[in-house]
């Protein structure tokens, strides 16, 4: 994946957890640093990294994407050529493993939406591996999913049994 890819794919992820059901547009994006981060790159600097006409930025554009991502800043560059993101070196946490594995479900959910977004969320989470074991708990404990969904989100709580009680 080439730098300007994964700016553009940061851009979709992000417009999709602001609840934007789009990618986040170039000005949107460079209003957003400006407003959480005090610092600021131009549209245009962003148009040229995405068009590939820049293929490397400045360490700082690096930092402050990154930062506003929350990615590393060493994703912010080309994959080298024959790189595949399902190859994992064993040098790699597992945190960050069931980070790239997450992303990439989001990826292939994208179709289903809430999926997805569920995915990268969990993805940013600091720690994945205790949401993940967290959420093998909640199965292992009889019921305690329905109860969960019901309470949280009750207009989509599957109906069951004959009274049409919610699960």
């Amino acid at each position: 994946m080439t730098l300007a890819e994964k700016i553009r794919y940061l851009r979709e992820v992000e417009g999709s957890l602001r609840g934007m059901n789009r990618p986040m547009t170039q000005q949107e994006l460079m209003k957003a640093i400006r407003a959480e981060t005090g610092k600021s790159i131009s549209q245009s600097y962003l148009s040229q990294i995405e068009g590939g006409k820049r293929p490397h930025m400045t360490q700082s554009t690096r930092t402050l994407l990154a930062k506003f991502f929350k990615v590393h800043p060493g994703f912010l560059v080309d994959d080298p050529e024959g790189y595949h993101t399902e190859l994992v070196s064993d040098l790699r946490t597992t945190e960050g493993q069931l980070d790239v594995w997450l992303l990439q479900g989001s990826e292939r959910f994208a179709c289903d939406h809430e999926v997805s977004e569920v995915l990268i969320k969990l993805a940013r989470e600091k720690d994945t591996r205790r949401c993940v074991l967290l959420l093998g708990e909640i199965l292992n404990t009889p019921g305690l999913a329905d109860r969960l969904f019901e309470a949280l989100r009750p207009e989509t709580a599957p109906l069951h049994g004959r009274e049409g009680r919610r699960l």
